[in-house]
């Protein structure tokens, strides 16, 4: 068995103390030392690396973009610090290791696991140090691996098929809605590149109009313009609208309500776009989805798939802060291209 924990490239939630458990518990089961953790967080297609253990998001440290200001619960971006706040002994693995090779990166590893180290924070600034890293953690005789899709793909690659088969979508019958709920500004300039370009009918949902609910005259409104869009098989951009000092706090509720106004014409929609992870979660709850069968990926960070449950249609789901400013009007290209 290999475990690989999933944890998010610019450190949202709590991946130290998850981490901790984590070990912990794999410690107990196996009656003696826990594996080491191999921490790679690098997604270089999407723009994040690691330099000296701290995570850079396009050449800026985390600490100064703002996702760390919006999103953060750690005092700083220094994995090693990070790590020993949660109790763990951390120690880097810098690029200058990493570019020596994959024997340099194993022995560095192995050395680090004799020594009771518990976890060591791989640089990675190229997809090819991703590789260099998990063909050398592969060779370890036990590890947990930490990272973003960035090392999950360099893994993969080593030890999946060679030539894996890649599933089709059927034709797409209906119109897309692309629900755009992350407050990230990258997200914020895709929707708004969507508009610019007549490609979709553009409905902003105020929170406002979302905590009012659906008795409100506002709610009905809105959920009118989203049947009669979709029923004429008009591609629509439903937006949370930005207000001037969002509260963070009430993103889990707005998310829900978002996603009730989009259970209203589920039955209408040909296929979906969803930004944002809080948005995505709770909207294909709503309609009842308990899988997607991936099928592509658009571009890095950016998967196409097939939903599973009471309704099948394409959906492509994107975090927030993913992509450039075209990034949506790819996918729903895409997407049209299936039609």
């Amino acid at each position: 068995m290999r475990l690989y924990k999933k944890i998010d490239s610019t450190l949202r939630g709590q991946p130290a103390a998850e981490l901790a458990a984590q070990l912990g518990a794999l410690a107990a089961a196996g009656g003696g030392p826990a594996p080491l953790a191999v921490v790679a967080p690098a997604f270089p297609a999407t723009g994040r690396v690691t330099l000296g253990g701290r995570v850079v998001v396009n050449g800026v440290l985390l600490e100064d973009t703002p996702l760390w200001a919006r999103d953060h619960s750690y005092p700083s971006a220094c994995l090693p610090e990070v790590l020993g706040g949660a109790g763990l002994a951390a120690e880097v693995i810098p690029l200058e290791v990493v570019h020596a090779g994959t024997a340099a990166v194993r022995a560095r590893m192995e050395e680090a696991l004799g020594r009771g180290v518990d976890a060591v924070v791989c640089d990675a600034a190229a997809e090819a140090d991703l590789s260099t890293i998990a063909a050398a953690s592969l060779l370890l005789g036990r590890a947990l691996w930490v990272g973003s899709a960035g090392l999950a793909a360099a893994l993969a690659a080593l030890e999946g098929p060679a030539d894996p088969p890649r599933p089709t979508l059927p034709p797409i019958s209906g119109a897309v809605l692309t629900v755009v709920g992350s407050l990230a500004e990258v997200s914020r300039a895709q929707a708004r590149a969507l508009v610019e370009g007549l490609r979709v009918r553009h409905l902003p949902v105020p929170p406002a109009t979302l905590r009012a609910g659906p008795e409100a005259p506002e709610w009905r409104a809105a959920a009118a313009f989203l049947a009669e869009a979709l029923a004429g098989g008009r591609d629509v951009l439903l937006e949370m609208a930005m207000t001037p000092d969002p509260d963070l706090a009430s993103g889990p509720f707005l998310a829900e309500r978002l996603a009730a106004l989009v259970q209203t014409v589920g039955d209408r929609v040909g296929a979906l776009v969803l930004t944002g992870g809080e948005t995505a979660c709770a909207l294909l709850g709503k309609l009842g989805i308990h899988g997607i069968r991936l099928v592509d990926e658009i571009e890095p960070g950016v998967p196409l798939g097939l939903t599973l449950g009471p309704l099948s249609i394409p959906v492509v789901t994107k975090a927030g802060a993913f992509g450039d400013g075209d990034t949506l009007l790819r996918c729903l290209r895409r997407l049209k291209e299936e039609l």
